[in-house]
């Protein structure tokens, strides 16, 4: 616990899964933050939350639905009146679904945009003015490799993809002049996950040669980014295993 003569630090991680959103929130406790961490299900999280407790951290499980105005200020509001500043704010949400343009539906098109940029404007909106008020923070979005290059059959998640990246150049601009720091993260290439693993066994076989990103590798780059001197702050940094190809 903190103590009382030390200002609590905290990060709020959105789209907290078992892998890189777990992984950045374990990293951020290791350093003494709480760790606020969020998805729709709050079930989900309780063995993120066990596993960060069990190591000596401070954290919290919310459910919440990042796509729903009314549930992104509540829990905004929530998580600084239970535990203090959020100094640092990880939307991590993917919605990496492929789907040829001939079938994709408009129902699944609208809502893969919503989850991968949408929800990414309501959560950096309502940090942000909190950040600012302050006068220093530092917001960390996920990108992917359609963030920047839209592939066969991902029409949906490029656009998303795309857009989110254009927000996050749009509130660097803005905000960064303001002492919030906003970095885009393009991870380009398979995470080691079970979803790959399962799905995807010839590629996880890769990871003996770390031809796949480790999650704990990744959140190892996003606590870099909040430890950046203002003087040289980073936009934009890609992440991919050396034998990928890009």
């Amino acid at each position: 616990m903190q103590s009382d003569n030390v200002q609590p630090k905290v990060v709020l991680v959105i789209g907290a899964g078992d892998a890189t959103g777990g992984a950045i929130a374990s990293r951020f406790a290791r350093e003494g933050y709480i760790a606020c961490v969020s998805r729709r299900s709050a079930d989900k999280l309780e063995p993120l939350v066990a596993r960060i407790r069990e190591a000596g951290g401070e954290a919290y499980g919310y459910g919440s639905d990042a796509r729903k105005e009314e549930d992104v200020v509540a829990l905004i509001e929530r998580v600084e009146a239970e535990h203090g500043p959020i100094e640092v704010m990880v939307f991590n949400i993917g919605a990496n679904v492929p789907c040829s343009i001939l079938d994709e539906t408009a129902r699944k098109y609208f809502k893969i945009w919503e989850m991968a940029c949408f929800s990414a404007f309501l959560n950096g909106r309502e940090v942000a003015k909190r950040m600012v008020a302050r006068g220093r923070g530092t917001i960390l979005f996920t990108g992917a490799t359609a963030s920047v290059r839209g592939a066969a059959d991902f029409g949906a998640f490029a656009g998303a993809k795309h857009a989110l990246r254009a927000l996050a150049q749009s509130m660097a601009r803005e905000l960064g002049p303001r002492n919030v720091h906003v970095a885009h993260v393009i991870v380009d290439g398979a995470i080691d996950t079970d979803f790959i693993r399962t799905n995807f066994p010839e590629r996880y076989a890769l990871k003996e040669k770390d031809g796949i990103l480790n999650p704990e590798h990744i959140a190892e780059n996003y606590w870099y980014l909040h430890q950046q001197p203002r003087d040289a702050w980073t936009f934009e940094l890609d992440l991919r295993p050396y034998m990928e190809r890009w």
